[in-house]
């Protein structure tokens, strides 16, 4: 025998006490609760069916049900670091037996209820689709497919930062896709077909039709009061190329950006969503607007890569080491970059010129010019054969003029009148003194 949980009813959680009921799905129910240590109001998403536990007290879920729902808390611990992936606290098992996930809660009003209700600026719009490809990038290089990349669930942060949220379909890249949990308006064509392989095409797909509705204030295939249904959009996405969002204020680049990436084949399409977020900063930067820093995970090989690259970057020189020169002042000055290691074996002479050198002339050589620093290739001639150095540039050793201020004498005649009104005054008081007055 097995009891039902009802969408109305919420889960019994120590150290938790229930607000009220955000909202419900096909598969869970998201609730609102307050944690009582750390005190924070968090958003719990529990899983729904006919059965929370059976008579014996073992949970009565479907067991695929279970294992996505183990797989999603899984996946979000994975990715939750990213800053535009919504952040996971815990997860377990209801007293009652329904499974749950504690997750951060996201007051703000998110993307699947504005999109239908305001125009969205373009700004905006450009900027939420950069963080996303970043989310995604991230999701991707990890291994895993969100495979439901919609406008609901991309929710909004106390600080308005956009999350990707619901990895409970999500899947690992190259698995088999049914179609038994997908969201036809926002789907790729090819994963509307059973066992389709999963490619990251599919999520780019979804990443630029969720962008295309925040612009379009529809899905893409969709018709405002016509036939929606999954056969009809499946047959529209299959058969036709999305058209332009209509939106005066929307650039040509950026149609065409979206176009890209939703276009019918795989192959078409950008080939990560890293490469549709860099056509978005584009976008930005024709548009003068602040480029939107794009995040995502970076391999240990791609680091390496990346070093490698700036290494390629210096003067293609070998590393000199620094060197003292005979003679010259220790300290800085006294360094210079030493010559490359000579080769093993001399160099070939050079062909014999064409024409006869001039004849010796018996006038003495000039004056070396001055000069000028080696680096690598350049000749270098040893401080021995040149002769001692005083700093690593030749001083002219030439005589200069000097110039000498002239000396100006100063009269004396006044020092000797002080001197002998001094001996006088000195006398007399002597006398003053012996003999007495």
């Amino acid at each position: 025998m097995s009891a039902t949980t009802p969408a109305d009813v919420s889960p019994s959680l120590p150290g938790f006490d229930y607000l009220e009921t955000i909202g419900s799905g096909g598969f869970s129910t998201v609730y609102l609760y307050e944690q009582r240590l750390p005190r924070r109001p968090v958003a719990v998403k529990a899983l729904t069916g006919d059965g929370a536990i059976t008579g014996d007290g073992v949970s009565g879920f479907d067991e695929r049900a279970l294992d996505r729902f183990r797989d999603e808390a899984n996946l979000m611990a994975r990715l939750s670091a990213h800053p535009n992936i919504l952040s996971i606290y815990q997860a377990g098992i209801a007293e009652g037996g329904e499974p749950y996930l504690v997750m951060e809660y996201c007051a703000q009003p998110g993307y699947g209820a504005r999109y239908r209700s305001e125009s969205i600026a373009v700004p905006e719009v450009l900027a939420v689709g950069v963080q996303l490809a970043g989310a995604v990038e991230t999701a991707h290089r990890a291994g895993i497919l969100h495979r439901d990349i919609k406008p609901s669930n991309v929710l909004v942060t106390d600080f308005r930062r956009p999350v990707l949220a619901d990895f409970g379909i999500s899947g690992a890249l190259g698995a088999i896709h049914h179609t038994d949990a997908l969201s036809a308006p926002w789907a790729a064509p090819e994963v509307m077909n059973d066992d389709a392989v999963l490619r990251t095409s599919s999520d780019i797909y979804s990443l630029g039709a969720t962008v295309y509705s925040l612009l379009a204030w529809r899905a893409p295939f969709e018709v405002p009061g016509g036939d929606n249904s999954f056969e009809t959009l499946r047959s529209r996405a299959q058969t036709y190329p999305v058209a332009a969002t209509g939106r005066p204020d929307a650039p040509q680049s950026l149609e065409a950006v979206l176009a890209t990436a939703m276009a019918t084949s795989p192959s078409a399409r950008y080939t990560s969503a890293l490469a549709f977020g860099r056509a978005l900063q584009q976008v930005q930067h024709e548009l003068g607007l602040p480029v939107t820093e794009l995040e995502y995970s970076e391999t240990s090989a791609e680091r390496a890569s990346f070093e490698d690259s700036r290494a390629r970057t210096l003067p293609p020189t070998e590393p000199l080491a620094a060197t003292v020169i005979p003679g010259a002042a220790a300290g800085f000055d006294g360094l210079i970059a030493a010559p490359p290691p000579a080769p093993a074996t001399p160099p070939a002479p050079p062909p014999a010129a064409a024409t006869p050198p001039p004849p010796a002339t018996t006038t003495p050589p000039q004056a070396a010019p001055a000069p000028t620093a080696a680096y690598g290739a350049q000749p270098y001639t040893s401080p021995a054969s040149a002769g001692p150095l005083e700093s690593t540039v030749r001083r002219d050793t030439a005589t200069h003029p000097v110039y000498t201020a002239p000396v100006k004498k100063k009269a004396v005649w006044p020092g000797i009148v002080i001197d002998v009104v001094l001996v006088v005054v000195t006398a007399g008081a002597a006398a003053f003194y012996l003999f007495g007055g």
